[in-house]
């Protein structure tokens, strides 16, 4: 295996994990512009895009882009969050010429005004009909309520109100700001003809205008709290929190990882044996979060209503014993295992390395191999992960519940 990286003359970074023992390559566009990054009166742009640019190019309609893909019996997708904007396809290293060609084409959409409206009512739909699954926009609300006036707070798909005022000219604005080639990663994994990749880039993505696109980090000032959503309709009562965690670029994100594996992985965590083995909690996790500036620590609970109260009192004792009764070394060494085993099985797919790659260079434009990355799990203490526990404390959380559940005494 071989790490590759270049930069185009217009700003376009490529990075690769070649593997010529491969049997696939994956492939993905990665664009550093999310809901964090747009405007308010427009919220939701960033994902209205990701779907537009399926909508045709000037060279190619929008059956002809989904039928290309076909032939080519790829595996693609998009996929929009806070800070990223991810278009990706896995095909046989066959069709790597093409599939090259074909999303580079579609990063530079039409936008066509009819396109616009007809898509628009997609959105609204997706948006009411996402209202209606559990936990009914528990998360956008949590996000909303802990990040307060921070560019994170800002919902992913927006509301209807946002979308439904949207015009096709601020989203050509939005996109002809983002969509910078010095702000876009070319992330490759697999069987690559490297040499070919990058005739194909500079002829496809050379020519692609550079402008000023930057992001401001600012400092989060999170909130504490507790809000309930009433959902009569639910039949079960849904328990989200979030707590100040690192970010993406502080090295403690290591040792957080490894502490809410072992406070909340779905088997064998502190969190498993306190309700999933005991029936208490259908549902119950946590994990982290990273963005550029700022992190979060997410616990979920999902459970009975008449049981949600006597859950949450749990939850907090679990939380607070974690200082009184620290991780162990035991603890320390499982959790270690589990995340080392999840590396190395996602480095055996192209489609997971590809991801690595992105991700690293949207966090900090660097890149670690799997091993690098698995040996860094390695080397976290015992005072490391004891000292992360102490600086984030998980009973200062922001509390949101969703459910049929009113009369709680929590305030």
């Amino acid at each position: 295996m071989h790490y590759m990286q270049q930069q185009l003359d217009n700003g376009l970074t490529v990075q690769a994990d070649l593997n010529p023992n491969a049997q696939s390559m994956a492939i993905g566009f990665f664009v550093r512009t999310g809901a964090r990054d747009e405007p308010t009166e427009i919220g939701g742009v960033s994902h209205f895009l990701e779907h537009m640019v399926f909508k045709g190019t000037a060279t190619r309609s929008p059956e002809d882009v989904n039928r290309q893909l076909d032939e080519m019996g790829s595996h693609s997708n998009a996929r929009t969050g806070e800070d990223s904007t991810i278009y990706h396809s896995a095909v046989l290293p066959d069709f790597q010429t093409p599939i090259v060609e074909l999303l580079a084409d579609i990063m530079q959409p039409s936008l066509r005004d009819e396109d616009f409206e007809m898509e628009k009512q997609v959105i609204i739909e997706e948006i009411m009909m996402y209202d209606d699954q559990p936990p009914y926009g528990g998360y956008e609300r949590i996000m909303s309520e802990f990040f307060g006036e921070h560019p994170l707070a800002q919902s992913v798909l927006g509301t209807v109100e946002t979308v439904g005022n949207m015009t096709a000219e601020q989203m050509r604005q939005y996109y002809k700001e983002r969509y910078s080639p010095d702000n876009i990663c070319v992330a490759i994994a697999g069987k690559v003809d490297y040499d070919r990749l990058i005739r194909d880039l500079e002829r496809t993505c050379g020519h692609w205008e550079p402008h000023r696109c930057i992001r401001q980090p600012r400092p989060a000032h999170t909130r504490k709290g507790f809000v309930v959503i009433d959902k009569a309709q639910s039949t079960q009562e849904y328990i989200l929190q979030l707590t100040q965690g690192p970010s993406g670029n502080d090295q403690d994100r290591y040792a957080a990882r490894l502490l809410t594996a072992i406070l909340g992985d779905d088997c064998g965590s502190r969190m498993f044996w306190e309700f999933l083995d005991t029936g208490l909690a259908d549902g119950a996790g946590m994990g982290t979060y990273e963005y550029d500036d700022a992190g979060v620590i997410m616990t979920y609970l999902s459970c009975q209503p008449d049981q949600a109260e006597e859950n949450l009192e749990r939850l907090q004792i679990l939380q607070e014993r974690i200082l009184s009764q620290p991780v162990t070394a035991r603890e320390l060494e499982l959790a270690k295992s589990k995340i080392a085993s999840q590396i190395i099985l996602a480095s055996e797919r192209t489609n997971s390395r590809m991801f690595s790659v992105g991700t690293q260079w949207l966090r900090n434009h660097t890149f670690k191999t799997p091993a690098e990355i698995a040996a860094i799990y390695d080397s976290i203490t015992l005072e490391q992960i004891r000292a992360v526990a102490a600086k984030y404390d998980l009973t200062k959380n922001m509390t949101v519940v969703v459910g049929p559940k009113q009369d709680w005494s929590v305030t």
